[in-house]
C-alpha cells in the first residue's frame, strides 16, 4: 500500500488544528466550520478508501492463503534508538480492529463537525473567538485519536494517549466561565493520569523484559495460530516466551511480571474508560458541549480502553487473572453504571452512565474470551459492540444536543411531550433507544447477543449477570424516551417560541447515524474482525435460544418503563417511597465522589499534605533561614575588621603573622 494517503489520514487533522488554532481569529464563523468539517470530510473519505481496501482487495499483503488477515505496517520510522534492540517507532499499522476503528472515529467525528455548525453557532459574548478555537481542539482531538489507534507501538499508542487526554481536557473545559467545566476539565485530567501512570509502568516493565515496543513482535509470538507479520527478531521471541513459558519467570507478591504488567496497563484502559473506580471523571464531562459529549464520551476516547486490551490481546490470553480481573471489573462496573442510570434526571447524565455500562460490557466480552469458547466470540462480539454502539450512542448524545438546543435545559423535566413538536430527534431517538435496548433489527441486537452468548459459553453466572444488565438497559433508556416525548403535554409558556426540529446540519447526521443503527447488524463483522485474524461466520453460529431469552428480557424492561412513565401516574413516586434509600443512593451515585473528596481532602490533603507542608515551612525553610541568619550576624560582627584604617590593618596582619609564628613553633615542639 502507497504511505500517501495514510500519511494524510493524519496529517490533515493535525494541519486543520494548526490552521484554525492560530488563523481561526481571522476568519469567520462559517469559515472555520466549513474548513473544519471539509478537512474531516476528506479524512473521512480516505479512511473509508484505506479500510475498503484492507478488508476487501484480498491483496496478499492483507489475507494470507489461509484467508487469516494480516498486520500489515504502512510505514514504521524510528523516532529514538536508545540501543539496538530497544528503540521508539511512529508508524501506521493497518489490521483488522485499527482499520475497523478508522471507519469509527472519522464517521463520528464528520458528523459532530457537521452538527457542530448548527449546535456552536449561537456562542458569542465571553467565547468570542470559540467556534474556531472549538473546531481547532475537535480536529486535534480527532488526530490524537486516528495515531492511537494506527499506533505500530505501544509507546507510540501512550504518545497519542496523552495527546487524547489534553485534546479531551481542552473539550470538557470550552466553556472556561462556567466553575464546573473547569472544575470537570480538571477532574477527567487529574484521574486519566492518575491511571495512566500505571499504563506507563505496565509499559516500562513488559518492553523491560521483551526488550520491544512493536505490536507485531508482542502479539504474534506467544500464542500459536494469532496471523501477524512474519517477520520476528529471534531474540524478541525468546525473551517473549521466557515471560510466558519459564517457571523461573520474574515474580513479585506471588504473581509474574507478565501478570503485574498486564494489569497496570489495563489500569489506563480503566482511566479512558471510565471503569470502576476511576470513573468518577465521565459524568462530570458532560459540562462540555454535546457534541464534545457525543465524540469524546459516546464513540471514540472511552472506547481506548477496550481497544487498548483488544491490541494487546495475545498477551492477556496468556494470563489468565489478568482476564479474570477484566471480567471482574467490568462486569461490576456495568451493574453499577446500569442502577445510577435509572434515576438520574439529567438527559446527558443518564447518557454517561449509560456509556460507562456499555463499554464495560466491551470489557466483560473481552474478558470472557477463549479460543476454546465458540472459537474466541468474545473478543469479536466485543469489537462488532464497540462498532454499533458508536452509532447509536452518539446518535443519542446528539439528538440529547438537539432537544437541549431546542429547550435550554438538561433536565427532562423541562420536556415532556416534544414527539409532536420534534418529529425528526422524535424517532431517530427512538431509534437509537431500541438499538441500544437490543430489539431486533436494529445494531445492538446482534452485537449485544453476541457477547451474551460468549457469557453463557464462559459461566452462567456471568451470563445471568449481563443479562439484567441488558434489562436495565431496556428499562432506563426508554424511562428517558418516555420522559421527554411522552409523559404528559409540553407546555410552551408565553413569549417563547414552540420547540422545533433543528436545521439540516443537525438534522441530517441524526437521520446518517439513525440509518445506520437500522443495517449496521447485518454486516458480515465475524468475517471482518477475529482474535486470530481466521473469519468467523458468527450468524451461522447464531444462538436463537440466547437471543430469543435476550429479547425477552429487553421487552420486559421496556414493558416496564412504558407502564410507569409513558403516561403521568403515581407508580414512579411509589417505588422512590418503598425504596427510599436505594433511591437516594442511585440518585447520588453512590457517593463515590464523596469518597474521593473525602480521601483528597480530609485524609491526603490534611492528615498528609498539611503536615508536610508544615514540616517543609518551618522546619526545611526554617533550617535555611536560621542558616541566613546566622551569616548576617557573624557578617555584622565582623563589619569592623573593616574599618578603612590602614593602621588596624597593619595591626592584624601584625598580630597574625605572630599567631601562625606561635602555631608553627608548637607544632615542631
Amino acid at each position: 500500500m502507497e504511505v500517501t494517503i495514510p500519511i494524510l489520514i493524519l496529517a490533515i487533522p493535525l494541519f486543520m488544528f494548526l490552521l484554525l488554532g492560530l488563523c481561526g481569529m481571522k476568519m469567520s464563523h462559517k469559515l472555520a466550520g466549513t474548513l473544519g468539517t471539509l478537512g474531516m470530510g476528506t479524512v473521512l473519505v480516505l479512511s473509508y478508501l484505506t479500510a475498503f481496501k484492507y478488508f476487501f482487495s484480498g491483496a496478499p499483503e492483507f489475507i494470507n492463503a489461509a484467508g487469516e488477515r494480516l498486520q500489515y505496517l504502512v510505514f514504521d520510522q524510528t523516532w529514538l534508538q536508545f540501543y539496538d534492540k530497544l528503540a521508539i517507532k511512529l508508524g501506521f499499522l493497518l489490521d483488522p480492529i485499527s482499520a475497523m476503528m478508522l471507519v469509527v472515529i472519522t464517521t463520528i467525528s464528520f458528523m459532530v463537525h457537521l452538527y457542530s455548525m448548527g449546535y456552536m453557532r449561537d456562542h458569542h459574548g465571553v467565547y468570542e473567538h470559540g467556534f474556531q478555537r472549538f473546531y481547532a481542539f475537535l480536529s486535534l482531538f480527532s488526530f490524537s485519536m486516528l495515531g492511537l489507534v494506527v499506533a505500530t507501538n505501544i509507546f507510540q499508542m501512550y504518545i497519542f494517549w496523552e495527546l487524547v487526554g489534553a485534546s479531551s481536557y481542552l473539550l470538557i473545559g470550552f466553556y472556561y466561565v462556567k466553575p464546573s467545566a473547569v472544575s470537570a476539565s480538571k477532574k477527567a485530567f487529574i484521574v486519566t493520569r492518575f491511571a495512566d501512570l500505571g499504563f506507563l509502568i505496565g509499559i516500562l516493565v513488559l518492553s523491560f523484559y521483551t526488550g520491544t515496543f512493536n505490536f507485531t513482535e508482542l502479539t504474534s509470538v506467544p500464542v500459536e495460530g494469532i496471523a501477524g507479520v512474519t517477520q520476528v527478531n529471534e531474540g524478541t521471541a525468546a525473551a517473549v516466551r521466557s515471560i510466558f513459558e519459564n517457571s523461573a519467570a520474574p515474580m513479585f507478591m506471588g504473581a509474574s511480571v507478565l501478570t503485574w504488567a498486564l494489569v497496570l496497563i489495563f489500569m489506563g484502559g480503566m482511566g479512558k474508560s471510565a471503569m470502576m473506580p476511576l470513573h468518577i471523571w465521565l459524568p462530570d464531562a458532560m459540562e462540555g458541549p454535546t457534541p464534545v459529549s457525543a465524540l469524546i464520551h459516546a464513540a471514540t476516547m472511552v472506547v481506548a480502553g477496550v481497544y487498548l486490551v483488544a491490541r494487546l490481546f495475545p498477551l492477556y490470553l496468556m494470563e489468565e487473572s489478568a482476564l479474570e480481573i477484566i471480567t471482574v471489573v467490568g462486569a461490576l462496573t456495568a451493574f453499577y453504571a446500569a442502577m445510577v442510570a435509572c434515576v438520574q434526571v439529567d438527559i446527558k447524565r443518564v447518557l454517561a452512565f449509560s456509556t460507562i455500562s456499555q463499554i464495560a460490557f466491551m470489557m466483560v466480552s473481552l474478558g470472557v474470551a477463549r479460543p476454546e469458547v465458540h472459537e474466541g466470540l468474545g473478543y469479536m462480539a466485543s469489537m462488532f459492540h464497540l462498532f454499533t454502539h458508536a452509532m447509536f450512542k452518539a446518535l443519542l448524545f446528539l439528538g440529547a444536543g438537539a432537544l437541549i438546543h431546542a429547550i435550554g435545559s438538561n433536565d427532562y423535566t423541562a420536556m415532556h411531550g416534544l414527539r409532536k413538536y420534534m418529529p425528526i430527534t422524535h424517532w431517530t431517538f427512538l431509534i437509537g433507544c431500541l438499538a441500544i435496548a437490543g430489539i431486533i433489527p436494529f445494531s445492538g441486537f446482534f452485537s449485544k447477543d453476541e457477547i451474551l452468548s460468549s457469557c453463557v459459553g464462559y459461566s452462567w453466572v456471568a451470563y445471568a449477570w449481563m443479562s439484567l444488565v441488558a434489562g436495565m438497559t431496556a428499562f432506563y433508556m426508554f424511562r428517558l424516551y418516555y420522559l421527554i416525548f411522552w409523559w404528559k403535554d409540553h407546555k410552551v409558556h408565553e413569549g417563547h417560541h414552540a420547540p422545533h426540529d433543528q436545521p439540516w446540519t443537525m438534522s441530517l447526521p441524526l437521520i446518517i447515524l439513525a440509518a445506520v443503527s437500522c443495517v449496521a447488524g447485518f454486516i458480515p463483522f465475524g468475517n471482518l474482525v477475529t482474535w486470530n485474524g481466521h473469519p468467523y461466520d458468527f450468524m451461522a453460529h447464531f444462538d436463537w435460544s440466547v437471543a430469543t431469552v435476550s429479547l425477552i428480557i429487553a421487552l420486559l424492561g421496556i414493558g416496564l418503563a412504558t407502564v410507569m412513565y409513558r403516561k403521568e401516574n403515581a407508580l414512579p413516586e411509589k417505588f422512590r417511597n418503598a425504596l427510599p434509600a436505594l433511591w437516594t443512593w442511585c440518585y447520588h451515585r453512590f457517593y463515590w465522589d464523596e469518597l474521593y473528596m473525602f480521601i483528597t481532602h480530609k485524609i491526603i490533603f490534611n492528615s498528609i499534605c498539611r503536615p508536610l507542608a508544615w514540616f517543609d515551612r518551618h522546619i526545611i525553610d526554617g533550617t535555611m533561614d536560621s542558616f541566613a541568619t546566622v551569616t548576617n550576624k557573624a557578617s555584622d560582627a565582623i563589619k569592623p575588621l573593616q574599618s578603612g584604617q590602614i593602621q588596624m590593618y597593619v595591626w592584624y596582619y601584625l598580630v597574625g603573622a605572630l599567631a601562625l609564628g606561635f602555631i608553627t613553633v608548637l607544632c615542631l615542639i
